[in-house]
């Protein structure tokens, strides 16, 4: 029984880094590219318009294999859980994007990157769940191998010119705090009603789709986006197969969320930022600084030390009673 638990823990690990990498790369693509020729270069902005698609493909992806595949059965828990949870995941989304326009990218990755600290905080706090201290010391010692391998040095003389740095840390502070909320939320629902995953990706798709929605109908983002598509309809493609792949790595992390919680499932998908940059460093052929070798030894002595020693083994406790 454990070591089938660990299979399935494996599998859903590999589903999620394989997807989650294309998906990155797309992302990029997408979001970074230069569009049009150099006179008439445009960049896309319209990020809401990106994430209402991607959350309605990822809508039809579960309600098509609740219907086909994944017969789950009925589900007891209440809109109200699924509504505040699909609304704090996307207020972490716009703080996290906000920030960038008051700190530098290092910065923000540093901070996204402790985002297990607010999950078990708030999970505590909110979802009455007991970590062991040397769990919280094997997380906090991947967080900081992660940031150690992603930060970049800043140059001095620009120092000045990234704006009011208190502002975004706080954005940065306020994405984490949506965050942890999120898996507190997640983490209450699992010990209410125990819901299924393609339940889980359903339900926070739907009501993340209406409120994007209302976002680009009310700010005439759709109008604006159609027209791009029309300048440059080979983004199309793009954009339908980055949706895809969210949606294939969205039903391994519901997966993971639904039979493992998430804790496990944030580790996951720190790690996975790890992996896709130390990939991409590897497929172009770019060398890794000491630091970065630092880091990578740090993150990979937090893994093991939390999957020999990290373990809970003190019963849940009931948050029905």
């Amino acid at each position: 029984m454990a070591s089938s638990r660990r299979f399935k823990l494996l599998f859903y690990s590999l589903g999620i880094f394989v997807c989650y990498f294309h998906f990155g790369m797309l992302q990029e693509k997408i979001t970074r590219g230069q569009y049009g020729d150099e006179k008439s270069s445009e960049k896309f902005t319209y990020m809401f318009t990106l994430v209402f698609f991607q959350c309605l493909i990822n809508y039809l992806f579960a309600k098509t294999s609740l219907l086909t595949i994944m017969k789950q059965g009925e589900d007891t828990t209440p809109k109200t859980y699924y509504a505040l949870s699909a609304l704090t995941y996307l207020l972490a989304m716009v703080c996290s994007n906000m920030a960038l326009q008051f700190v530098s990218y290092p910065t923000q990755v540093i901070g996204k990157a402790g985002k297990p600290i607010p999950v078990m905080i708030l999970g505590v706090l909110l979802g009455n769940k007991v970590y062991p201290i040397r769990k919280y010391l094997f997380v906090f010692l991947i967080v900081i191998g992660v940031a150690l391998f992603m930060y970049k040095d800043v140059n001095p003389l620009k120092k000045h010119s990234e704006g009011q740095t208190g502002f975004g840390e706080l954005l940065l502070l306020l994405s984490l705090t949506m965050d942890g909320l999120t898996s507190a939320v997640q983490e209450r629902m699992r010990s209410e009603h125990n819901p299924k995953s393609g339940h889980m990706m359903l339900n926070m798709n739907g009501w993340s789709v209406m409120f994007s929605g209302i976002v680009i109908l009310v700010s005439g983002e759709l109008v604006e986006f159609i027209q791009f598509l029309q300048r440059y309809p080979f983004t199309i493609w793009h954009i339908t197969t980055f949706s895809i792949a969210g949606a294939f790595g969205q039903y391994f992390i519901f997966l993971t969320v639904a039979e493992f919680g998430p804790l496990p499932c944030s580790i996951i998908t720190t790690t996975r930022k790890f992996f896709t940059v130390l990939g991409s460093i590897l497929i172009f052929g770019n060398s890794l600084t000491s630091r970065q070798w630092l880091g990578t030894f740090i993150v990979f002595s937090g893994l093991f030390l939390d999957a020999m020693y990290g373990k809970d083994k003190s019963p849940r406790k009931d948050v029905t009673k």
